[in-house]
């Protein structure tokens, strides 16, 4: 299993379930080398097998590499959790710069569409593979459209949600599954970028199930969406988001 941005939050919880699961699970990071290695350890300590990988998953090269290195260390991908993506300060698009937007849709559109295509090369049976599933991490934003703090951010997620169903279809018949979550509030660190980190509680409270997400939460939809018990699913987009 290769997991994007793997070393917090979401990523960190789907990386410990899969490791649990019997995968052996790469941990990508893009910056925090110490936090990826804690996952690794913790992986290793409960008797799996997991390496961190570091890779901007916005490079073509380096998403090449990532790859290269997990055929090398772990064997042919089974397994892709396209997770690693940004947030940034809330703000109106009449306050964005053309630099926010590229890096927003650099990160969180093109990474998954490299990382995918890389697993995509290794699990077809078109090209000698054996199959495999992907799950993308959306966001309910995708849905509600961010307006007034995220419209960037939300229309990353529609563009992920769109390449779940797109590729879905596409390589259905070469073994492959592709789902997607749509997570909601989630506690984790990404808020901070937000200028706003009280926002998690605050807009968690109004969700029907009256609280914020926990990571753990959205890895076991992760973990059920790549196992067997959801064999018939692809092209779903799976909303994990208190009832939002």
């Amino acid at each position: 299993m290769v997991v994007t941005g793997g070393g917090r939050g979401i990523g960190a919880a789907t990386a410990r379930l899969g490791a649990e699961a019997g995968y052996a699970v790469a941990v990508n990071y893009q910056r925090n080398r110490e936090a990826a290695e804690a996952v690794v350890d913790h992986i290793e300590k409960s008797g799996g097998k997991a390496i961190a990988i570091a890779a901007n998953v916005a490079s073509e090269e380096e998403v090449v590499r990532l790859f290269e290195t997990v055929d090398r260390s772990l064997g042919r991908v089974g397994a892709l959790v396209n997770n690693a993506g940004i947030v940034d300060r809330g703000t109106r698009l009449a306050e964005m710069t053309s630099a926010r937007i590229a890096r927003m849709f650099a990160i969180n559109v093109t990474g998954s569409f490299l990382c995918a295509r890389e697993a995509v090369r290794r699990m077809s049976t078109r090209s000698g593979g054996s199959g495999g599933a992907i799950v993308n991490v959306s966001s309910i934003a995708a849905r509600l459209g961010g307006a007034g703090e995220y419209v960037d951010y939300a229309a990353s997620k529609g563009a992920i949600d769109t390449l779940t169903i797109g590729l879905a279809k596409e390589v259905g018949g070469e073994g492959i599954r592709v789902n997607a979550v749509r997570p909601g509030i989630i506690r984790t660190d990404i808020h901070l970028a937000s200028g706003d980190p009280a926002r998690v509680e605050r807009i968690g409270q109004a969700a029907p199930l009256q609280r914020p997400g926990e990571a753990e939460e959205v890895a076991r939809a992760i973990l059920w969406l790549l196992s067997d018990a959801a064999s018939y699913m692809s092209g779903a987009l799976v909303d994990v988001s208190g009832g939002r």
